[in-house]
């Protein structure tokens, strides 16, 4: 489930035309030229085949150079607008679509979303009683977006072994200085999840810190957390252990909320009244009425499709006549123009391989309000 596209929103509304370049970034060795070594000449004469103007073929031969010191396999996926990368994105991984390099009337932002289907983002936060380390990631983006590190007090952190009044008062102590320090990484894990809208808070560390941070954590923080037993600041730690960990929640939180968009469809499925629409067309007249909560597509199945792409509201169309009074901006691939549309409505979007959807339907929604009934003819 991607979040909302609505974070490029403001590139959908811009007037094209607009280049893009969807290509194989591996580095090649000293010995063999790989396809990205040659790739920003060949990439500046497909576009300058196309019509491209000089300004965007300088700023995409600049943006499309070899992604150096990232593992293969890797793709990148410029967007150039009017002399200006819009979007320079190296996405770890093999191309899962063909490669593509054209001039198109609208931003076609789909291999950046089949990358990174899961707009998904979380916390991993490490604690021990003394610290706390709080990083932020978006699933499918790599790396950590943020890395916060507390540092709480580190005097009378270990337990006084002797016994005793001094020693119950020493431990009593120790206890106090331990729920300080929770406090402290909680309240940073509280306001990182909350600013980050996260879906999940993975707590790893030190078992007797992970208890009392997570007890310290608001209700809203509480209901996302997953515990792991790994801890990698210790010494022999095993960072991939934590890793896998981490990936298998990501995973298990994907799978969860992708049944439970299934599952609400399926429910709307009989209803009188669905809040729900199911192929081409009646999505494109949901979405033309922002109509639509969550945008469910195979986009293989309706790569060879067409549909009108709208310079203002309705933003899509089937046909000519359904434009109201849009100008259209040209007939573009169906996928590219249900996600702008999407995006321009603020709905969010679930690609899904064939098998999952109703036999024969390529495209669905679920509505923010019913359809209601139909008008009985007269």
């Amino acid at each position: 489930m991607t979040g909302s596209l609505k974070q490029y929103a403001d590139l959908y509304r811009q007037s094209g035309p607009w280049c893009t370049a969807y290509v194989n970034a591996g580095t090649g060795t000293v010995d063999s030229l790989e396809t990205a070594d040659v790739s920003p000449g060949n990439v500046r004469t497909q576009l300058e085949g196309q019509g491209a103007t000089e300004s965007d073929l300088d700023a995409m031969e600049q943006a499309i150079q070899p992604a150096t010191g990232v593992p293969a396999p890797v793709a990148r996926f410029v967007l150039v607008h009017q002399g200006k990368a819009e979007i320079n994105e190296v996405l770890p991984g093999d191309l899962v679509l063909p490669e593509r390099v054209s001039v198109d009337p609208i931003p076609d932002l789909l291999p950046l979303v089949k990358h990174r289907p899961e707009e998904l983002p979380y916390v991993v936060a490490e604690v021990s009683r003394e610290h706390g380390e709080i990083r932020l990631y978006h699933a499918g983006a790599g790396g950590p977006t943020s890395t916060r590190e507390v540092e709480g007090e580190h005097e009378h952190v270990n337990k006084f072994q002797g016994g005793g009044w001094a020693h119950l008062r020493f431990q009593h102590h120790t206890e106090d200085v331990w729920r300080r320090n929770a406090d402290e990484i909680a309240s940073e894990i509280d306001r990182v999840a909350s600013s980050s809208g996260a879906r999940l808070i993975v707590l790893a560390g030190d078992i007797r810190a992970r208890g009392l941070v997570h007890e310290q954590l608001s209700q809203a923080s509480q209901v996302l957390v997953s515990q792991v037993d790994s801890h990698t600041h210790t010494a022999g730690a095993d960072n991939q252990l934590l890793e896998d960990q981490v990936n298998q929640k990501v995973a298990e939180l994907w799978a969860t909320e992708q049944q439970e968009v299934m599952d609400r469809l399926a429910m709307e499925e009989g209803q009188a009244n669905p809040e729900s629409a199911t192929g081409i067309g009646a999505v494109v007249h949901a979405l033309q009425q922002a109509q639509v909560d969550v945008l469910i597509l195979n986009d293989a199945a309706l790569s060879e499709r067409t549909l009108l792409a709208l310079d203002a509201e309705p933003w899509v169309a089937a046909a000519e006549e359904e434009s109201l009074a849009a100008n259209v901006l040209g007939k573009v691939p169906a996928p590219a123009a249900l996600l702008r549309a999407a995006a321009l409505t603020d709905a969010r979007v679930l690609l899904v391989p064939g098998p999952v959807l109703p036999e024969g339907v390529d495209v669905a929604a679920l509505l923010r309000w019913s359809t209601g009934p139909d008008v009985p003819s007269s």
